[in-house]
């Protein structure tokens, strides 16, 4: 299914399309039972991460991205903004750290920054992170200058998605190829900084193409410390409005199969929440979903509302993590198995 690779640490495993495959065709009830052990032993199973993401320049993007409603080519009503002023952006900063988020991401609808932006890009991490809370950036591509100059302003993470297999990508976007993602992905990690990329579901793909995405991620010089788990929003104006939704059960087992493959990573149960039922998500954060964006408003798009999350929190007795908690420390593994030492928690 899977075998070590022998230029890394000895937990380091490479994943073949069969082996991924094989895992993602269990039966279900083998699949999350899998996910939910492997899941307590890297995270508190209790514990979900809280970020906030804010658009600091919208629309306007000559990408072509069929999902896209910030791009250009498409007609999907959606006027283009100026880069956010820094204040502003730091003033929701706080509101959202006041909220109970911990991780502030700041997404520009952009194929990649230029030389002008830069200063006030720099500002706005250096800022979020005087606020205390961890700071993501996804502003396209990226080249090694400007990855220096993000991680010395403190960048915790930078987040560029992958969206699907490459085999399907060339069907989704055409303006960027599937190795200029990765490019900026190892451009960013060999500045230092964090990599969030994981991608879409319900882009016309089909499940090895899902798979492969994962497997893609996975084998990765370092996994993505947080890998986004999307379902579509079909937007009125893109090739991609009229797509079929995704099934429930198949969404699960991308989660549960993403924490199987990358049991260190974040699993952030990402866009499209606002068409998943309580029981959905419910199963998601069983399968080893333990992010979420929080807020009203995910970019352009609808999210549910803060306080239908901690409904939804307190009925499954979740909490939110704090800023920059990660993996428990030996202290916290030890406390949660003197709780309840007969629930295998975090061994």
């Amino acid at each position: 299914m899977l075998h070590s690779d022998p230029n890394t640490d000895s937990h380091r495993k490479i994943w073949t399309a069969e082996g991924a495959r094989a895992v993602f065709d269990l039966p279900l009830m083998d699949l999350l039972f899998q996910a939910q052990t492997v899941h307590r032993q890297h995270f508190d199973p209790n514990r979900v991460q809280l970020s906030r993401l804010l658009s600091i320049k919208t629309g306007g993007c000559p990408e072509d991205c069929s999902y896209c409603s910030q791009s250009a080519r498409h007609d999907s009503g959606l006027s283009a903004s100026k880069l956010m002023e820094v204040e502003r952006v730091l003033a929701e900063a706080r509101r959202a750290r006041d909220a109970g988020a911990t991780r502030y991401c700041m997404g520009a609808a952009w194929r990649s920054p230029k030389a002008r932006d830069m200063p006030q890009i720099v500002a706005m991490v250096e800022g979020v992170k005087a606020l205390g809370m961890e700071t993501c950036m996804t502003l396209g591509m990226l080249d090694a200058d400007q990855s220096r100059q993000l991680a010395d302003a403190g960048l915790d993470y930078y987040n560029h998605n992958i969206d699907t297999s490459e085999a399907h990508y060339g069907n989704v976007i055409t303006t960027r190829s599937f190795a200029d993602r990765l490019d900026t992905l190892d451009t960013v990690r060999q500045a230092g900084i964090k990599v969030c990329s994981g991608g879409i579901l319900g882009l016309g793909e089909g499940p090895q193409d899902r798979v492969d995405m994962l497997v893609t991620l996975a084998n990765l010089p370092v996994a993505p410390e947080s890998v986004p788990i999307n379902m579509l929003i079909p937007v009125e104006g893109t090739p991609l409005a009229d797509a079929a939704p995704v099934d429930p059960i198949d969404f699960v087992r991308m989660i549960a199969t993403a924490r199987i493959m990358m049991p260190r990573s974040h699993v952030r149960l990402s866009a499209g929440r606002t068409a998943m039922s309580d029981e959905m998500q419910a199963m998601c954060f069983f399968a080893g979903a333990n992010s979420i964006f929080v807020g009203d408003t995910l970019l352009t798009k609808d999210n549910p509302e803060e306080e239908s999350d901690m409904r939804l929190f307190a009925k499954l007795g979740l909490q939110p993590m704090q800023a920059h908690e990660h993996h428990p420390d030996a202290a916290r593994r030890a406390a949660l198995l003197a709780a309840d030492p007969a629930i295998p928690i975090l061994r």
